[in-house]
């Protein structure tokens, strides 16, 4: 009933930046804290950042002072713009909504590659 679509993924240098979007569409007043969340190969997947309704952010320590989280509400998307991109940044991003009604059944996008060289 909630679609989630994530934007701006890519191939990027070290030390370059990339924007990422997520757009909801559907029962959107289903939604309420939203973030993102990456995997890589091998590992768990992790959050990277998440942020509530009224516009309270939170970071994972790996990404603090590098990364910013946004939303617009008005729009139905939330973004994620990455500084300071590292090879550890590697990873497949996924957007992640609150499910208001169904808490153990979050909304999640298809995800997009971030590709960071060094």
């Amino acid at each position: 009933q909630v679609q989630l679509v994530e934007s701006g993924g890519g191939l990027v240098q070290a030390g370059g930046s990339l924007r990422l979007s997520c757009a909801a569409s559907g029962r959107i007043f289903s939604i309420n804290t939203m973030g993102w969340y990456r995997q890589a190969p091998g590992k768990q997947r992790e959050l990277v950042a998440s942020i509530t309704l009224s516009g309270r952010p939170n970071y994972a320590d790996s990404v603090k002072g590098r990364f910013t989280i946004s939303r617009d509400n008005a729009k139905n998307t939330v973004y994620l713009q990455m500084n300071s991109l590292k090879p550890e940044d590697t990873a497949v991003y996924y957007c992640n909504a609150d499910n208001i009604y169904a808490p153990k059944a979050d909304f999640w996008g298809q995800g997009t590659q971030v590709t960071v060289s060094s």
